[in-house]
Protein backbone atom coordinates (compact mmCIF):
# COMPACT_ATOMS: atom_id res chain seq x y z
CA UNK A 1 0.00 0.00 0.00
CA UNK A 2 1.36 3.41 -0.98
CA UNK A 3 1.88 6.09 1.67
CA UNK A 4 0.47 9.29 0.16
CA UNK A 5 1.35 12.80 1.31
CA UNK A 6 -1.01 15.60 0.24
CA UNK A 7 1.90 18.03 -0.20
CA UNK A 8 5.65 18.34 0.37
CA UNK A 9 4.92 20.29 3.58
CA UNK A 10 3.31 17.15 5.04
CA UNK A 11 6.55 15.16 4.85
CA UNK A 12 8.24 16.79 7.84
CA UNK A 13 5.75 15.33 10.32
CA UNK A 14 6.62 11.82 9.10
CA UNK A 15 10.40 11.97 9.65
CA UNK A 16 11.41 8.77 11.40
CA UNK A 17 8.41 6.83 10.10
CA UNK A 18 8.61 3.59 8.16
CA UNK A 19 6.60 4.22 4.99
CA UNK A 20 5.90 0.64 3.93
CA UNK A 21 7.00 -1.94 1.40
CA UNK A 22 6.89 -2.41 -2.35
CA UNK A 23 5.71 -5.47 -4.21
CA UNK A 24 8.11 -8.38 -4.68
CA UNK A 25 10.02 -8.48 -7.99
CA UNK A 26 11.70 -11.58 -9.41
CA UNK A 27 15.26 -11.12 -10.62
CA UNK A 28 15.43 -13.08 -13.87
CA UNK A 29 18.43 -13.82 -16.05
CA UNK A 30 16.78 -11.76 -18.78
CA UNK A 31 16.66 -8.70 -16.50
CA UNK A 32 20.32 -9.24 -15.54
CA UNK A 33 21.34 -9.61 -19.19
CA UNK A 34 19.46 -6.47 -20.21
CA UNK A 35 21.25 -4.52 -17.48
CA UNK A 36 24.58 -5.96 -18.62
CA UNK A 37 23.82 -4.83 -22.17
CA UNK A 38 22.80 -1.35 -21.01
CA UNK A 39 25.95 -0.86 -18.90
CA UNK A 40 28.53 -2.94 -20.77
CA UNK A 41 29.22 -4.97 -17.62
CA UNK A 42 29.20 -8.55 -18.93
CA UNK A 43 31.28 -10.12 -16.15
CA UNK A 44 30.67 -13.89 -16.14
CA UNK A 45 29.29 -13.90 -12.60
CA UNK A 46 26.32 -11.98 -14.01
CA UNK A 47 25.89 -13.27 -17.56
CA UNK A 48 27.27 -16.82 -17.84
CA UNK A 49 24.91 -19.21 -16.01
CA UNK A 50 26.99 -22.29 -16.86
CA UNK A 51 30.26 -20.84 -15.54
CA UNK A 52 28.48 -19.27 -12.56
CA UNK A 53 27.25 -22.72 -11.42
CA UNK A 54 30.86 -23.44 -10.42
CA UNK A 55 31.28 -19.97 -8.88
CA UNK A 56 30.84 -18.85 -5.31
CA UNK A 57 27.02 -18.48 -5.47
CA UNK A 58 26.11 -21.51 -7.60
CA UNK A 59 24.30 -19.28 -10.10
CA UNK A 60 24.52 -15.84 -11.62
CA UNK A 61 23.96 -12.78 -9.47
CA UNK A 62 22.44 -9.40 -10.24
CA UNK A 63 24.75 -6.44 -10.55
CA UNK A 64 24.73 -4.33 -7.39
CA UNK A 65 23.86 -1.33 -9.52
CA UNK A 66 20.92 -3.22 -11.01
CA UNK A 67 19.60 -3.72 -7.49
CA UNK A 68 20.16 -0.02 -6.79
CA UNK A 69 18.46 0.98 -10.05
CA UNK A 70 15.39 -1.05 -9.12
CA UNK A 71 14.78 1.33 -6.21
CA UNK A 72 13.60 3.87 -8.81
CA UNK A 73 10.84 1.42 -9.74
CA UNK A 74 10.07 0.24 -6.20
CA UNK A 75 10.08 3.52 -4.25
CA UNK A 76 7.04 5.01 -6.06
CA UNK A 77 5.09 1.92 -4.94
CA UNK A 78 5.87 2.93 -1.35
CA UNK A 79 5.55 6.71 -1.25
CA UNK A 80 3.84 9.40 -3.31
CA UNK A 81 3.76 13.15 -2.77
CA UNK A 82 0.84 14.98 -4.35
CA UNK A 83 0.42 18.63 -5.36
CA UNK A 84 3.93 18.99 -6.76
CA UNK A 85 5.15 20.27 -10.11
CA UNK A 86 7.69 17.44 -10.20
CA UNK A 87 9.73 14.99 -8.19
CA UNK A 88 13.44 14.73 -8.91
CA UNK A 89 15.89 11.97 -8.02
CA UNK A 90 18.65 14.16 -6.56
CA UNK A 91 21.13 11.38 -5.76
CA UNK A 92 22.28 9.33 -2.80
CA UNK A 93 24.33 9.96 0.31
CA UNK A 94 25.35 6.36 0.98
CA UNK A 95 24.92 3.04 -0.82
CA UNK A 96 25.84 -0.44 0.40
CA UNK A 97 25.38 -3.95 -1.04
CA UNK A 98 25.51 -6.31 1.99
CA UNK A 99 24.33 -9.46 0.15
CA UNK A 100 24.25 -10.67 -3.46
CA UNK A 101 20.97 -11.19 -5.29
CA UNK A 102 21.03 -14.57 -7.01
CA UNK A 103 19.17 -15.15 -10.24
CA UNK A 104 15.63 -16.32 -9.51
CA UNK A 105 15.45 -14.47 -6.19
CA UNK A 106 12.68 -12.08 -5.31
CA UNK A 107 13.38 -8.64 -3.87
CA UNK A 108 11.27 -5.85 -2.42
CA UNK A 109 12.01 -2.47 -0.91
CA UNK A 110 11.12 -0.99 2.43
CA UNK A 111 11.52 2.73 3.10
CA UNK A 112 11.99 5.01 6.08
CA UNK A 113 11.78 8.80 5.88
CA UNK A 114 15.03 9.92 7.53
CA UNK A 115 15.06 13.70 6.94
CA UNK A 116 13.27 16.54 5.20
CA UNK A 117 15.03 19.80 4.41
CA UNK A 118 13.83 22.91 2.61
CA UNK A 119 15.32 23.64 -0.82
CA UNK A 120 14.43 26.41 -3.26
CA UNK A 121 10.97 25.61 -4.58
CA UNK A 122 10.22 22.66 -2.32
CA UNK A 123 11.79 20.09 -0.04
CA UNK A 124 14.49 17.45 -0.18
CA UNK A 125 13.68 14.14 1.45
CA UNK A 126 16.26 11.58 2.54
CA UNK A 127 14.60 8.18 2.34
CA UNK A 128 16.51 5.13 3.51
CA UNK A 129 15.56 2.37 1.10
CA UNK A 130 16.35 -1.20 2.11
CA UNK A 131 16.08 -3.84 -0.62
CA UNK A 132 15.31 -7.20 0.98
CA UNK A 133 15.82 -10.64 -0.52
CA UNK A 134 12.92 -13.04 0.02
CA UNK A 135 14.16 -15.53 2.62
CA UNK A 136 17.47 -13.72 3.05
CA UNK A 137 19.09 -12.72 6.33
CA UNK A 138 20.88 -9.61 5.00
CA UNK A 139 19.58 -6.87 2.71
CA UNK A 140 20.73 -6.73 -0.89
CA UNK A 141 21.04 -2.95 -0.88
CA UNK A 142 20.68 -0.09 1.55
CA UNK A 143 20.64 3.40 0.06
CA UNK A 144 20.10 6.85 1.53
CA UNK A 145 18.12 8.14 -1.43
CA UNK A 146 17.63 11.88 -1.95
CA UNK A 147 14.43 13.06 -3.62
CA UNK A 148 13.33 16.61 -4.27
CA UNK A 149 9.65 17.44 -4.38
CA UNK A 150 9.05 20.80 -6.00
CA UNK A 151 5.85 22.84 -5.88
Amino acid sequence: MTTVFASPADLEAAVGDHLGYSDWVEITQDRIDLFADATGDHQWIHTDPERAQAGPFGTTIAHGYLTLALTNMLLPQIVRVENISMGVNYGADKVRFPAPVTCGSRVRAGAELAAVDPVPGGVQAKIVVTVEIDGGTKPACVVESLSRFLT
